[in-house]
C-alpha cells in the first residue's frame, strides 16, 4: 500500500480587522479585502473604501487595533 503524501491546504490571505473609530471612539470588525464601503455602527463615518483588491483605511477616520484570524 501507497502511503498518503500530505495536501498542503492553501491558508487565505484575506483577515478581518478590528477598527477603531476615531470620530465617535467605537470598535468595529471590518474585512480587509471589503468590496463594499464599511461604516462605524455608531456615527454612520465610512472607515474603509472598497479599491480592486485590498480595501484602503481611511485613516483620517480610522486606526486599526488588531488583526483576527
Amino acid at each position: 500500500m501507497v502511503k498518503k503524501r500530505k495536501i498542503l491546504i492553501p491558508q487565505p490571505k484575506s483577515k478581518f480587522l478590528r477598527v477603531l473609530c476615531k470620530v465617535c471612539g467605537a470598535e468595529n470588525i471590518v474585512f480587509d479585502h471589503a468590496t463594499f464601503p464599511a461604516r462605524c455602527k455608531v456615527c454612520g463615518t465610512i472607515l474603509v473604501k472598497p479599491t480592486g483588491g485590498k480595501a484602503k483605511i481611511i485613516r483620517e477616520h480610522a486606526d486599526v487595533i488588531a488583526e483576527l484570524g
